[in-house]
């Protein structure tokens, strides 16, 4: 029994939908996250600043006694685990291989479109990762820029006409490509899973990321056993008060942890 925590970090506050995902899987395991609210969006960044405030991110969470780390950005885990991904004490797992195998596993059709920032979509990560594991695969792949502000800022829900309004614009290249899976290549977007759906059709499966690097860390951790103490700690680079209020929405239930700023530069 390993009863070390699970590091998580992120651009914002999108990778939370992974640590949905990981206390699901792992119902006894500490975790800690950070989320670099006063730098986002990370998929706008140029690539050398991606890579130094990835490498950051992870110094910062490899400061604890952690068992693993989880880079739950999109536009992180596609720009800079190439390049810094080795070396580390502990696994660090990102989002872009275990999307990637599980839409060529559910794509029947052999046709995938993967929907992200535009760092990841400019990277081609996903597009790289599909043909590696299956070369006949079609990919489509559309920048979805408006989608993370919108999502921080709680127009995800159905029924509201700015998000659908958006999604139906950014998505109409999508429909018509007419895939059977979809990777929301960012952690924000299982958020906007209903939105997605509606326009996309029910026929169309949505590939949530997070979920999948979660679902990877079974093969790479020793889980903690039942009755082990769980601390669940939460850091950002910006405003406290706005991560508590929106994590309690990402998580769907209130965080039971403590929320404190922390200097990331100086990681």
């Amino acid at each position: 029994m390993d009863n070390r925590a699970i590091g998580v970090c992120d651009s914002g506050l999108g990778g939370l939908t992974a640590v949905k995902e990981i206390m699901r899987r792992f119902p006894n395991e500490s975790i800690i996250y950070f989320g670099d609210t006063g730098r986002v969006p990370y998929g706008t960044r140029s690539n050398e600043t991606v890579v130094k405030y990835a490498r950051q991110d992870i110094n910062f969470l490899l400061s604890f006694d952690i068992k693993a780390v989880v880079v739950a950005c999109g536009t992180a885990s596609s720009i800079a685990l190439p390049e810094i991904g080795r070396g580390f004490p502990v696994p660090v797992v990102g989002v872009v291989e275990p999307g990637a195998r599980a839409a060529a596993r559910i794509s029947k059709k052999g046709r995938v479109a993967v929907i992200a920032t535009p760092g990841t979509i400019r990277s081609g990560a996903y597009e790289r990762a599909l043909k590696a594991i299956a070369p006949e695969i079609e990919v489509m792949s559309i920048a979805c820029p408006l989608f993370v502000p919108l999502v921080e800022a709680g127009r995800w829900r159905r029924g509201d006409i700015v998000i659908e309004t958006v999604a139906g614009e950014y998505l109409a290249p999508v429909k018509e490509f007419a895939p059977d899976a979809v990777i929301l290549g960012c952690t924000h977007y299982p958020l906007l899973s209903g939105v997605i759906s509606d326009v996309l059709g029910p026929d169309v499966t949505l590939i949530d990321v997070g979920a999948q690097a979660a679902e990877e860390l079974l093969s790479l951790i020793t889980p903690c056993g039942e009755g082990s103490r769980i601390i669940n700690r939460y850091f950002v680079s910006d405003n406290v008060y706005n991560f508590t209020h929106i994590a309690d929405m990402f998580l769907e239930k209130h965080i039971d942890g403590h929320v404190e700023k922390i200097d990331i530069e100086a990681y």
